[in-house]
């Protein structure tokens, strides 16, 4: 029988804790920096807070599903990338330059995070002893001026380094759903062996793999569930498996 990993703990990732550092400057960024009637402060923070709260998502998934921990951190990791084209576009914007890698400002900050991998070594849950304050204190330097430049320069790099992780995590997702998946993907996967063993015997008035009708919508197989509600309640229907974009159904 296939059994639950060990999920959450996601306070702990390095990748979450910079992804708050980089939420709660946005929002103080935008308090500051940006016109508050302009819809730029609403997706900014909108797209700082999918990622960190994704993170979150994704390491409590991570318990039943490796495809859903896959898409919840790959969406993490496309809110992040929006919010990086909008603090380029400030600085562009409004004619600041924006740090190169090579450039001394850039390579301090980095510095930061190279510094902490070197103290902790880590794998794909990316753990870290350090509590989100402490995690924050070390950018207060670049992040507690009165320069929106360096600010939005040092969330760059922050995103950067952000995404970096997510794609090591992304990776090593990639390959444990290939080699097993999650409890979700085990026990579906023990389910169509247990259906297989079944169809040899013709007796077994439950294998109904023979009997899978096609969506009258779309085509797509269909398959069983039981109403929860009406006068039908507790009573067997094919529904389609695209469902809830196609309604297709088939009475038993």
């Amino acid at each position: 029988m296939a059994r639950m990993r060990p999920s959450g703990g996601y306070r702990n990732l390095r990748s979450f804790q910079t992804a708050t550092i980089v939420y709660d400057t946005t929002v103080a960024f935008c308090e500051r920096f940006v016109n508050k009637r302009s819809r730029t402060v609403d997706q900014m923070t909108q797209a700082a807070r999918s990622g960190r709260q994704n993170i979150a998502e994704g390491s409590r998934a991570s318990a039943t599903s490796s495809q859903t921990e896959l898409r919840l951190v790959n969406v993490a990791r496309a809110s992040l990338d929006e919010l990086l084209l909008d603090y380029e576009d400030f600085l562009r914007q409004r004619g600041h330059r924006q740090w190169r890698k090579s450039d001394r400002e850039a390579l301090e900050v980095r510095a930061v995070g190279k510094n902490r991998e070197a103290e902790h070594r880590t794998d794909q849950t990316d753990p870290t002893d350090r509590s989100d304050e402490e995690h924050a204190t070390l950018y207060d330097k670049w992040l507690k001026g009165d320069d929106p430049a360096v600010i939005a320069n040092t969330m760059i790099c922050l995103i950067n380094q952000v995404n970096y992780l997510l794609d090591r995590q992304i990776e090593a997702l990639e390959t444990q759903f290939v080699e097993g998946g999650g409890y979700s993907e085990k026990l579906a996967a023990a389910r169509l062996a247990a259906r297989s063993a079944r169809k040899s015997d013709p007796s077994d008035p439950t294998d109904l793999t023979d009997q899978i009708p096609q969506c009258p919508e779309c085509t797509k197989p269909m398959v069983l569930r039981t109403a929860r509600k009406g006068r039908n309640a507790g009573s067997q229907f094919w529904g389609c498996s695209a469902y809830p974009e196609c309604k297709g159904a088939v009475n038993l």
